[in-house]
């Protein structure tokens, strides 16, 4: 299996679709579907008829997974989307971004 270029808790950018540009923070990846699961980006709702568990009913508003591709890392120093490379600093392998050169994590 290959490492994972983008994690739980990276802050992303949106390339493309309707919440372009804007920025999130990853709840959930899920490498088996391609999909991730971005704060506050892709917000479905849903009406609920009220039932005995939610009697008031009304709107839900929760994001929906998203394709893995239409989202890229933030780069830590400019917080713009960068591509993501494997290093090996201090015999540790770490995930460095392309444009900065950065450790986006250890």
């Amino acid at each position: 299996m290959a490492a994972a270029k983008i994690k739980k808790g990276d802050s992303v950018v949106v390339r493309s679709g309707k919440d372009k540009g804007r920025t999130g923070t990853v709840l959930q990846v899920m490498p088996k579907e391609g999909k991730v699961l971005v704060e506050g980006i892709n917000v479905a709702t849903r009406h609920r008829k009220p039932t005995q568990a939610n009697p008031q009913g009304g709107i839900d508003r929760a994001p929906a997974p998203m394709a893995i591709g239409k989202v890229a890392v933030a780069d830590p120093k400019d917080g713009k989307p960068t591509r993501v490379r494997f290093e090996e600093r201090d015999g540790k392998k770490v995930r460095v971004a392309v444009k900065s050169g950065e450790t986006i994590d250890g």
